[in-house]
């Protein structure tokens, strides 16, 4: 048995137990997997994780869920669960040669018998050529693979590692979890105060929670998403939340104020014109004030779009339009329109047969504008709604007075 146990093999690195006077969140790291909170879906009996530890075989996994969701403590205890050496690694401080090194004591390790689970955090911070590295160890069994995340793996990770890992979604502790968590802590945390202390003294002790928010990741764009949506929906108050929540996060107000002028022109358009012009002054007013006595011209302008009458037909317009243009190349507009500027011009027909528009009666001559290659084509459609009912009216009227000059 000495041969097949020899002393060198690397063994899985046991933690300490908690220190009485250590970190808090160290004493309330949970034992078994049955301590951890507000996972139930996965770690329960029917979750899939829960499944895979009844079973006592794990497969790869990618655990993707927000800071302090439980990610390295459920791997730990995974392996704990199914007797598995555990081996981590972090992506933010190891490279090339410690992944080396992790997979050849794994291989070392599986020429005694026994399983590796490799935990690598921030998985998503490896390159592509690194997370490519992890594939041969993966699918000949070396290593089954937890990598944790805070971004959306579909982004983040390569296609191929993804094929070879389930991805399991931890959830944001809700108020039963954290309430949970509190009963904990109330049993091993002693702060000495000698009174208890009313809320506004608890929260000078306890100061605030710093908003979990990444400006360049996926925390920016789903805020972002779902304030446009909010605005595209009218729902005023959303939209107002939905704008602090980047604001108070440190979101950069000139971000916002791009976004605000392109909401502006996609969902409002010419339902009110006076939205792009309302967005475009928030803009300057910010620029000229600063913060924080100029984010509250984005907050009018952002309760100013939420509460405009909505129409997207200019956007419409704008993309069907362009897709006519690259379809039919460079026809030629028809003679009468163009500008003759010299005698050969004017000889070859150029500008030929043009009406001026305001000789004619009711300012309108209603001319054929469109290359003659080309048929006429509808755009622009206004909708009942704002200002765009006006503009459906004229429309309407310039269609009339053309069908009676044919």
């Amino acid at each position: 048995m000495a041969d097949l146990f020899p002393d060198d093999l690397p063994q899985t690195p046991t933690g300490d137990a908690p220190r009485e006077d250590g970190p808090l969140a160290d004493r309330l790291r949970p034992a078994n997997l049955g301590e951890v909170i507000g996972q139930d879906h996965l770690t329960g009996p029917e979750g899939a994780i829960g499944r895979m530890v009844a079973a006592g075989r794990l497969s790869s996994m990618i655990l993707w869920g927000p800071p302090g969701t439980g990610k390295t403590t459920i791997a730990r205890l995974l392996a704990d669960s199914v007797g598995m050496r555990f081996e981590s690694v972090s992506a933010v401080f190891s490279g090339v040669a410690d992944l080396k090194k992790a997979f050849a004591a794994a291989d070392k390790a599986a020429e005694a018998g026994q399983r590796t689970l490799l935990f690598v955090d921030e998985i998503h911070r490896f390159n592509r050529a690194q997370q490519d590295g992890f594939l041969p160890f993966v699918e000949r069994g070396t290593v089954t693979l937890v990598g944790a995340t805070t971004e959306n793996p579909s982004f983040a990770l390569n296609a191929a590692l993804l094929s070879r890992a389930q991805v399991l979604i931890l959830q944001r502790l809700d108020h039963d979890a954290l309430g949970q968590l509190l009963d904990r802590a109330e049993k091993l945390y002693n702060a000495q105060i000698e009174e208890p202390l009313d809320p506004a003294g608890l929260g000078k002790f306890l100061q605030r929670r710093v908003a979990v928010y990444d400006k360049d990741r996926e925390g920016h764009y789903n805020l972002i998403s779902a304030l446009h949506k909010a605005v595209r929906g009218s729902d005023v108050q959303a939209s107002l939340y939905y704008l602090a929540r980047m604001l108070t996060a440190g979101e950069e107000p000139r971000f916002l104020a791009r976004r605000l002028v392109r909401m502006a022109v996609e969902d409002i358009g010419m339902a009110d014109p006076q939205a792009l012009v309302q967005c475009m002054a928030a803009k300057d007013a910010y620029e000229f004030l600063g913060s924080p006595e100029g984010e509250l011209a984005l907050v009018q302008a952002c309760t100013y779009l939420a509460t405009a009458p909505k129409s997207n037909a200019v956007y419409k317009a704008q993309k069907a339009s362009f897709k006519s243009a690259r379809e039919t190349g460079s026809l030629m507009p028809p003679q009468n329109i163009l500008n003759a500027p010299t005698k050969l011009m004017k000889d070859i027909g150029y500008g030929s047969g043009y009406s001026y528009d305001h000789d004619a009666e009711s300012g309108f001559s209603g001319d054929n504008y469109w290359p003659e290659e080309m048929e006429p084509q509808r755009y622009y459609e206004p909708v009942e709604r704002g200002f765009e009912r006006e503009v459906k009216k004229r429309l309407d009227y310039w269609d009339k007075l053309r069908r009676e000059r044919e």
